[in-house]
């Protein structure tokens, strides 16, 4: 079964009314920082802040009288889970959702709050998918697929719809890729609009999935990323020869690069991304040189992400930034010491987050003692100034190599700082 274009334009129709046309917006700053004129379609501004809903809506838009009432099953990590349970909500159409045991707390509650009967089961998508196939089978259900289903990849392929009609020359499509929905929807779309338009797709380095099928490798994934909702194993059927036709090429991406993107986002755009959402502006910013001084369209496909998991992104973060550093320095283990080395981090403008001091596990003499301090700077010219300040006075500070930003470690430093 293919998808045309006509059929992407009919999903349009048929959900413009239910689901946002969400913004496209030229980023000025994320421009200037990757060397592309790139603009952002914001697809965490849905109802349930993910793509998801185009393809769902779609979907339970065209089952016949008869299949509503049976009800529907789908299996997913998430955005899909939450897209299904709130658009048959709508419809009043009785919806079971099956997500794997590791989904985040909050797609989990948030399916459940929308009105879905949810069932927790396997150890990924895969896992989860087999164990709805045969709850469906088994309660006559209506299987709800992800991604490999020509209604699903229709919807998907709004997206590029909205964003060729608000930026009709872009140059350059970046989009995510799990099991391949998304891209194939909207690479289906794009090439009919505008032929000489490039769609890359993204992946992470431990879930290559989609790549490794195209160039004919058995499919080999790692465990876990941040980017849960993007870590497939199985391609689609449907999907993969849309890719092999209408994708150039994919970009893997790692963990750290992800965590990246999502506090730029954050910091930059004011928007709330998950790793998969932010996976297509690691791309951007893991091979600037495939970009550079082109139009590029990049879809920011959601923003569910745990709350713990996005307070762990903001404080790595500000530690690969060099704005949260530890430093380790000795001094004399006699009354006054102490207060005088925090004088001297006042007098820098650095913010003590936490200090400690121990005598037990150090080389130091027994008449000194090692003060470890969490502190807050400006950055890591801020924190530059610091040790040197530190050291004017005396003191020989050590400040952990592997707490900073590959970019801003000290190891060509002649004198050692690192």
């Amino acid at each position: 079964m293919t998808v045309t274009l006509d059929d992407i334009r009919q999903a349009a129709d048929r959900i413009r009314d239910s689901v946002e046309r969400t913004p496209c917006l030229r980023s000025r700053t994320l421009s200037t920082l990757t060397g592309c004129e790139l603009y952002i379609k914001f697809e965490n501004h849905q109802f349930t802040a993910a793509f998801k809903e185009r393809g769902a809506l779609n979907h339970l838009l065209s089952l016949t009288a008869e299949e509503r009432a049976r009800g529907v099953i789908a299996m997913s990590a998430g955005n899909h889970a939450q897209a299904v349970a709130y658009h048959a909500a709508r419809l009043g159409i009785h919806a079971t959702i099956v997500m794997p045991r590791h989904t985040p707390n909050l797609k989990v509650r948030n399916t459940r709050h929308l009105g879905a009967e949810v069932h927790l089961e396997g150890n990924g998508v895969d896992e989860a998918g087999a164990y709805a196939q045969r709850l469906a089978k088994e309660r006559d259900l209506v299987f709800v697929h992800p991604y490999d289903d020509a209604r699903i990849i229709a919807g998907q392929g709004t997206i590029a719809l909205e964003m060729l009609e608000d930026v009709p020359d872009l140059e350059c499509l970046v989009v995510p890729i799990g099991g391949g929905g998304l891209i194939g929807g909207n690479a289906v779309a794009a090439k009919a609009m505008r032929p000489e338009i490039e769609v890359i797709g993204v992946q992470t380095q431990r879930f290559p999935a989609m790549k490794q099928a195209l160039a004919g490798e058995e499919v080999h994934c790692g465990l876990a990323t941040l980017a849960e909702g993007i870590a497939v194993k199985q391609p689609g059927r449907l999907t993969l020869p849309i890719i092999r036709k209408r994708v150039a090429d994919i970009v893997l991406v790692d963990e750290p690069e992800i965590e990246r993107a999502i506090l730029l986002l954050l910091e930059i755009e004011k928007t709330v991304a998950e790793g998969a959402g932010a996976a297509g502006l690691a791309a951007l910013l893991a091979e600037p040189e495939r970009f550079r001084g082109r139009k590029v369209g990049l879809v920011l496909c959601g923003g569910n992400i745990d709350m713990l998991a996005l307070s762990s992104v903001i404080q790595r973060g500000l530690v690969r930034s060099g704005r949260i550093v530890r430093i380790r320095v000795g001094i004399s283990d006699v009354p006054g010491s102490l207060a005088e080395l925090t004088r001297l981090l006042a007098e820098q403008r650095a913010n003590v987050i936490q200090i400690a001091h121990q005598r037990t596990f150090t080389d130091l003499s027994l008449r000194a003692t090692e003060v470890e301090a969490t502190l807050e700077t400006l950055g890591s010219d801020h924190t530059r100034e610091l040790i040197a300040a530190l050291r004017a006075e005396g003191y020989d500070p050590v400040l952990p190599a592997n707490e900073l930003h590959p970019d801003e470690r000290w190891a060509d430093d002649p004198e050692g700082h690192n």
